[in-house]
């Protein structure tokens, strides 16, 4: 039996020998609540302690006692095992088991009890209440090698601090295979809600992508808001393009993303349909959701198309002028804003965050010999890019197509440079930017050592500088003038020779 706190039963439930199976509460949703507001009473057949399932079951679903009473052999109530849910502690204890008692002897003041619990569990709580937050646990499912996983999750922490989010703690996992279902085992789900509930995070984030039914399963069985690395993204995304361009590529990488999660099941959600033995409900709301968002894709694509000549058309004009473009490209938060600024004396937005700006910015930089280039500032890359995202954004990486040089700025810093410019090469090869000149440049030089960052200058024959410090920037307008007017000069120079000789 399901029980509420004023002594009616809300369900009863016949299982088997082995177990019961509780159905969704929907009249007592979770919520923000530490407890649901319900205990269940069950019996054990052959007067057994309370099992395991019986303390998962209290702990996902936040029972406010989980009860058995035993039955002895000739059908008379044996013994009767109790559990209730802990305030956080110390030892990280989820529940509490009482000794079992003869069920005759048995008395408690339930309704006195439980509000005392919950008192507790308020008083308890370490966390600033005026903090409005998120706050999330992080997962990653993979089958991947453990070095890769815990790098990705790292990445994820950096994601969820650039979208306000407060990280409480992180749960990895190495299957041999993905549960379709869950993505994760059965057992360690019931682990990451268990840890959730615990810690009264509001959301789960998935290192991985989730297909519509995970994320329904997952959402369902957790109440909790669940979301997948892509929709965070997605999410930093809408917050920080500010531009209408920015806006429109945004907007059309989310609707995308939620087209194939727009889903549902049963007689009423038939489809349309006409004729003799035809005849149904008529367009159902899921219907009519799927065709805005249809019609909105089809909407916002045009529109790009239209951004997308006027992009052209200023190009053109800039390329009649005959002045260099140089575009600045590299993974997320590897400096490219502040070098930018630094090169120009500009003052776009910078921020320690990844994607801290979103939308192309173009200044003039003036070299000696009065000499003018378009430098630009692009959108940082990501490993793992989402497909609609990048196909959205392919439009403001069009601004590179007529670029003469591409900057490949690195954080020299990050112990994962390596994989960060094998990413970025690949989205570059994606887009077809692959055939520009490009001109790699380790950045944050303050920040390693100077022995080690000369040899990897020497191996990937690249140049160093640290944005931050205008002194370091001499080296690198060097090489991009030489890069720029150089064998133009020496055309000039080979020519003005031959003339003086005949």
């Amino acid at each position: 039996m399901i029980v509420n706190r004023q002594g009616f039963t809300e369900y009863v439930i016949v299982g088997d020998e082995k177990e019961i199976l509780i159905p969704v509460l929907e009249r007592y949703p979770l919520g923000r609540k530490r407890l649901r507001g319900v205990r269940c009473i069950h019996t054990h057949l052959k007067n057994e302690p309370l099992s395991q399932d019986d303390l998962t079951d209290l702990a996902i679903l936040r029972l406010d006692i989980m009860s058995a009473i035993g039955v002895l052999e000739n059908g008379l109530p044996g013994d009767i095992y109790l559990a209730h849910l802990l305030p956080l502690n110390p030892e990280a204890k989820a529940y509490e088991i009482h000794s079992s008692l003869p069920f005759h002897r048995f008395e408690m003041r339930s309704d006195e009890f439980i509000t005392a619990l919950e008192d507790e569990m308020g008083r308890a709580v370490v966390r600033d209440v005026n903090d409005k937050r998120e706050r999330a646990i992080l997962a990653s499912v993979s089958t991947k090698g453990k070095d890769e996983q815990e790098e990705s999750i790292e990445e994820l922490k950096e994601l969820a601090r650039t979208a306000n989010i407060t990280v409480l703690d992180t749960v990895i996992q190495r299957p041999k295979e993905i549960n379709p279902k869950y993505l994760m085992g059965k057992g360690k789900i019931k682990e990451l809600i268990i840890k959730s509930l615990q810690n009264e995070a509001t959301l789960i984030v998935f290192d991985q992508e989730l297909t519509p039914t995970q994320l329904r399963e997952i959402a369902e069985i957790s109440e909790l808001k669940v979301i997948d690395r892509t929709q965070l993204i997605l999410d930093i995304f809408a917050n920080r393009a500010h531009s209408r361009d920015g806006k429109v590529q945004v907007e059309l990488a989310q609707l995308k993303y939620l087209l194939p999660k727009l889903t549902g099941k049963g007689t009423a959600l038939s489809r349309l349909a006409g004729g003799i033995g035809g005849r149904g409900p008529g367009e159902t709301k899921l219907e009519v959701d799927r065709r805005r968002v249809q019609d909105r894709i089809s909407h916002l694509e045009k529109q790009l198309k239209t951004l997308s000549k006027g992009r052209y058309e200023r190009r053109r004009r800039r390329a009649e002028t005959g002045i260099p473009i140089i575009s600045i490209v590299g993974y997320t938060n590897a400096g490219k804003s502040t070098l930018l600024n630094a090169l120009t004396k500009s003052e776009t937005f910078t921020e320690d965050l990844l994607f801290a700006t979103l939308d192309t910015a173009s200044r003039r930089l003036r070299f000696p010999r009065e000499r003018d280039a378009i430098i630009t500032d692009t959108v940082g890359f990501i490993k793992n890019l989402p497909e609609d995202l990048l196909k959205a954004f392919k439009a403001t990486l069009e601004e590179m197509e007529d670029a003469d040089i591409l900057i490949h700025l690195v954080d020299a810093s990050s112990l994962n440079f390596e994989k960060r410019i094998d990413a970025v090469n690949k989205i570059l090869k994606d887009v077809g930017l692959d055939n520009i000149p490009t001109i790699l440049v380790f950045n944050k030089e303050d920040k390693i050592d100077p022995v080690i960052l000369k040899n990897l200058c020497r191996r990937y024959d690249a140049i160093s500088t640290s944005a931050i410090r205008s002194e370091t920037l001499g080296g690198l307008l060097k090489v991009i003038e030489e890069r720029l007017w150089n064998s133009k000069w020496n055309t000039e120079s080979q020519n003005t020779e031959f003339i003086i000789k005949i």
